[in-house]
């Protein structure tokens, strides 16, 4: 019977289905930007994949970094043979892994699409970091005396916030994804990047129900943390 390690709360380590997603989506991201027809085809494919099952789409199979996946585990093998403990996480659930990776491709398509002046997928922003700097482009300009008031303590764009919430309290892993789409258009309008190696590591643990909590946290501490810095950078300015 397959065993995977228990889940450990903390600072996200990118494990091989984070590592396929990074390595997938940075080839196919200059690709588009570069206006390469298949890269520019494969997009479109990707898109009409978000809210799909995973591999519900002949269209899409090895399209979605499961191939990526295969070379990740298979260097891990070449590293250590006779080692499935990697990291403490052993061996991969590969139905977990390919949803997380459908996942997380597909809403990067929809992210990307039309941008072909910025990376949508950049290391370091994590969900929480991501919602807080959208908020900070919807939240209104401060005005005269109100200036300071702001800076030292910013404002919660409150449908942002809630929509935020919504993905925190999610119960399956469609109502989560609906749930990350939302979000992820509203990234996609005000050109906010969001870390996808990062976001599918988070998916395929999220989908044990043990790890869940852990995975809210990290979303949380993000979010705050970014808030933090935010208002520390506006009172120093």
């Amino acid at each position: 019977m397959t065993t995977t390690a228990p889940y450990v709360s903390g600072p996200r380590a990118i494990g091989p289905v984070g590592t396929s997603a990074d390595r997938f989506i940075r080839r196919l991201q200059r690709g588009y930007r570069e206006d390469r027809p298949s890269a520019v085809s494969t997009l479109a494919r990707l898109r009409r994949g978000a809210g799909q099952p995973a591999n519900s789409l002949p269209d899409l199979w090895g399209q979605t970094g499961t191939e990526d996946l295969a070379m990740v585990l298979a260097e891990i093998a070449d590293e250590s043979p006779g080692d499935t403990s990697r990291g403490g996480r052993r061996p991969i659930d590969q139905a977990r892994a390919e949803e997380a990776l459908h996942l997380a491709v597909t809403m990067w398509a929809l992210h990307q699409q039309s941008h072909r002046d910025m990376d949508t997928h950049i290391s370091g922003y994590g969900l929480g970091r991501s919602v807080r700097a959208l908020m900070s482009k919807a939240a209104p300009a401060a005005e005269g005396a109100g200036a300071a008031a702001v800076k030292s303590a910013p404002e919660l764009d409150e449908p942002v916030r809630r929509r935020f919430v919504r993905v925190g309290t999610a119960t399956s892993l469609d109502i989560l994804g609906q749930r990350l789409r939302e979000i992820v258009l509203l990234l996609r309008k005000d050109g906010v990047p969001l870390d996808y190696a990062l976001l599918a590591e988070q998916l395929y643990w999220w989908q044990l129900p043990s790890a869940q909590a852990g995975i809210r946290r990290e979303w949380g501490r993000d979010f705050h943390l970014a808030g933090a810095v935010r208002a520390h950078t506006a009172t120093d300015s």
